[in-house]
C-alpha cells in the first residue's frame, strides 16, 4: 500500500477512534438501537449537556455492584442534563437484552463495533462524552473520578480528558476483530464485493450519492466518511428496524460486513492482488423497460432542476388518455435525472384533485396509491397476483419529485409504463389501495421529543401489503403497529430514524391478513431541537400543513380486501 496513503487512512482512523493528541480526546460520532429498538446518536443528544455510557456484561463479577453505584448517579445527574446510557459490549441479540430487564437503556451493540471503537477493554468501562464536539470528558471506571468529573462539567469546561484505571473488570474479548487482525481482509475478494453489493449502484458516476466509488483508490480516500456513515447508521439510506418486520424496500448491510470493512480499514486497507471489480463494473442508465414493452407510456411535464441545495417537492399531474377504466397490474417509472431524483411518489387522483386528494381534507382518507420510486438499480413492480391498481377513465396520475441539486443544472421528464390486466372490467382482481392515517400536530419550540400518534380501524378484513411513512424536517421516528379484535398487539415495522430526504414505500416481506374490527397504530415522534441535524429552526412553534417548512404526521396502509 502506498505509504502516504497508509499515513492519511491512519491519520483519519485515530480522528475516529479517539487517539488525538488533543486536550480532550476525540471521538466519532455512533448510533445504535437499544433494547427496545429506540434509536440513539450520539450527536443527537445536544440538547443534553454529556452522555455517559458504561460496558455492561451481566456474568462479570462486580457487574451489579458497579451497576448500582452508576445507578446512584444517575439519580443524582440526570435531571441536570446529563444522559445515561448502557452499552451491550457482548454482542446480544434484542430479545437477550430484553430479557435483563435493566434499568436503564441498554443499547444494543451488533459486532461490538462501538465497544471496540471507544477503546472498550473490560466491563464496567465508562465513557463521559461530549454530544457537541464528539470528545471524550472522562475515561474509565464507575467510582469517585466519574461523579467529581459530572460534578466538574456542571460548574467548569473541562480541558483535558480525566483518565483512571478500571481495575474491578472482566476483559472483553473481540473475537472478529482479533481474527481480522490475524487474517486482514482481501480487497478482491472480501471488500470489493460488499460495496459493490451495498454502495455501487448509488455511488458511482452519475449516481445519486454524492461521490462515486469506483476504484480502489477512491474507496481509500473516502474510507473516513464510509466508517462515520455506517458508525452512526447514516447510511445506508431507509433503514429499518431489524428486530421488527421485514422489507426488501429497506436497505440492510450484514453486521458481518461491516466488521469487514471496518477492520481492513483499520488494517491500513492493504490493496493485495489481482484486477479491481470495482473498476470493472459499467453502468449504463437503463432506458429498457424491464418486463417488455409497457402497455401504455405517458409522460410527466419537463422539470427543470437547479443545480444546487435541498430543493421543496415538486408536484406534477400526468393526464392519461383512457376511453376505459384499466386495471394495472405493474409499473415502471423511468426518470431522466437519477443522479438528482431522491424520491418519487404517484396517486391516482380525480379531475379536480391534486396530489394530496381526501388528505387535505382530514386525518384518515383512502386512497389510489400507483407505487413509488427510490435510488438505485433500475427496477419495476409487480403487484401481487390477483391484484391490481384501479384507474377510472377521466382520472390522472398526480406526482410528488424530491430532487437534490448536484452542482449542475438537469431537466427530467419521467416517462411511466403502465401494464394492464386482461381480466375484463378487473374480474377476478383485488383493487390495491392505501389508507392514509394522520394526526394534527402542533410541536412547541426546543422540544427533542414530541409524540405522536394516530389511528384507524378497518371494518373489513384486508391484507396489508406495505406501509410508508410521512413526516417532514422535524420527524424523528415512526412506528406501524396492528391491534386485533381481541387485544393482541403485533408491531408490523418500526423505522427508529427517521429521515427526511428517504420515505421508501415499504413492501413487508410476508403480507398480513387482518380480520374486521382490526385497529391499526401509527406511532412516533418529532424532535424540534438543536439536537436535530434537519431542523431548520428549533426556536419556532410548528404547526400542521401540506408545505414542507410545515409538519404532517401520517402512516400509509397498502392493502387489498381479503379472500
Amino acid at each position: 500500500m502506498n505509504k502516504v496513503h497508509a499515513s492519511c487512512l491512519g491519520a483519519f482512523l485515530a480522528l475516529a477512534s479517539g487517539t488525538s493528541s488533543a486536550a480532550l480526546d476525540r471521538t466519532g460520532d455512533f448510533a445504535l438501537l437499544d433494547s427496545d429498538g429506540e434509536f440513539h446518536q450520539l450527536s443527537r443528544y445536544q440538547h443534553r449537556k454529556a452522555v455517559v455510557l458504561m460496558s455492561y456484561v451481566q456474568s462479570c463479577a462486580g457487574m451489579e455492584a458497579s451497576l448500582a453505584r452508576y445507578q446512584e448517579l444517575h439519580s443524582r445527574y440526570a435531571e441536570q442534563g446529563i444522559e445515561f446510557l448502557l452499552l451491550d459490549s457482548q454482542d446480544l441479540d434484542r430479545a437477550a437484552l430484553r430479557e435483563l430487564n435493566m434499568p436503564l437503556p441498554i443499547l444494543q451493540d451488533n459486532g461490538q463495533l462501538i465497544s471496540e471503537a471507544l477503546g472498550i477493554t473490560q466491563a464496567g468501562d465508562v465513557r463521559v462524552l461530549n454530544p457537541d464536539r464528539l470528545s471524550m470528558f472522562y475515561v474509565g471506571a464507575v467510582g469517585d473520578e466519574l461523579d467529581s468529573t459530572l460534578s466538574g462539567l456542571l460548574s467548569t469546561t473541562l480541558r483535558d480528558t480525566v483518565k483512571t484505571e478500571n481495575t474491578s473488570g472482566c476483559a472483553i474479548d473481540y473475537p472478529v476483530r482479533d481474527r481480522h487482525a490475524a487474517d486482514v481482509p482481501d480487497y478482491v475478494t472480501e471488500i470489493a464485493p460488499i460495496i459493490i453489493d451495498n454502495c455501487a449502484s448509488c455511488h458511482r458516476q452519475f449516481g445519486v450519492g454524492p461521490f462515486a466509488i469506483d476504484k480502489y483508490v477512491s474507496l481509500l480516500g473516502w474510507s473516513p466518511m464510509i466508517r462515520e456513515v455506517l458508525l452512526n447508521k447514516r447510511m445506508p439510506p431507509a433503514q429499518i428496524d431489524p428486530s421488527i418486520g421485514h422489507s426488501p424496500n429497506a436497505r440492510y448491510v450484514a453486521t458481518e460486513d461491516i466488521q469487514t470493512l471496518l477492520h481492513w480499514f483499520n488494517a491500513g486497507a492493504p490493496r493485495g492482488e489481482g484486477a479491481d471489480p470495482l473498476e470493472a463494473l459499467t453502468w449504463v442508465e437503463s432506458k429498457e423497460w424491464i418486463l417488455g414493452e409497457p402497455d401504455m407510456v405517458v409522460s410527466a411535464p419537463p422539470l427543470r432542476i437547479p443545480p444546487a441545495g435541498i430543493l421543496d417537492y415538486v408536484y406534477a399531474d400526468v393526464e392519461l388518455p383512457f376511453t376505459e377504466d384499466k386495471w394495472v397490474t405493474a409499473v415502471q417509472y423511468m426518470p431522466d435525472a437519477t443522479s438528482a431524483l431522491h424520491h418519487l411518489m404517484g396517486f391516482v387522483t380525480a379531475p379536480d384533485e391534486d396530489f394530496w386528494g381526501e388528505e387535505r381534507n382530514g386525518n384518515t382518507s383512502t386512497r389510489t396509491f400507483l407505487d413509488s420510486y427510490a435510488p438505485g438499480k433500475p427496477s419495476a413492480t409487480t403487484f401481487p397476483e390477483g391484484t391490481a391498481v384501479f384507474i377510472p377513465k377521466g382520472h390522472k396520475l398526480s406526482l410528488q419529485f424530491h430532487f437534490v441539486g448536484i452542482g449542475a443544472e438537469l431537466q427530467d421528464a419521467t416517462k411511466i409504463g403502465l401494464y394492464f390486466s386482461d381480466s375484463p372490467n378487473g374480474e377476478g382482481l383485488k383493487q390495491r389501495l392505501v389508507q392514509a392515517v394522520s394526526a394534527q400536530l402542533v410541536l412547541p419550540p426546543n422540544e427533542h421529543d414530541i409524540p405522536a400518534h394516530a389511528e384507524y380501524v378497518f371494518e373489513e378484513s384486508v391484507v396489508i401489503t406495505g406501509v410508508r411513512a410521512k413526516m417532514n424536517a422535524r420527524g424523528k421516528k415512526m412506528k406501524f403497529s396492528i391491534e386485533l379484535p381481541d387485544g393482541t398487539m403485533r408491531d408490523l415495522l418500526s423505522v427508529p430514524a427517521y429521515n427526511y430526504g428517504w420515505q421508501p414505500h415499504y413492501v413487508l416481506d410476508e403480507p398480513v391478513t387482518i380480520p374486521a374490527g382490526t385497529k391499526v397504530h401509527v406511532s412516533g415522534a418529532f424532535d424540534n431541537s438543536i439536537s436535530n441535524p434537519f431542523n431548520p429552526d428549533p426556536d419556532i412553534e410548528v404547526r400542521t400543513g401540506l408545505s414542507s417548512t410545515d409538519e404532517v404526521f401520517t402512516g400509509y396502509f397498502t392493502y387489498h380486501k381479503a379472500d
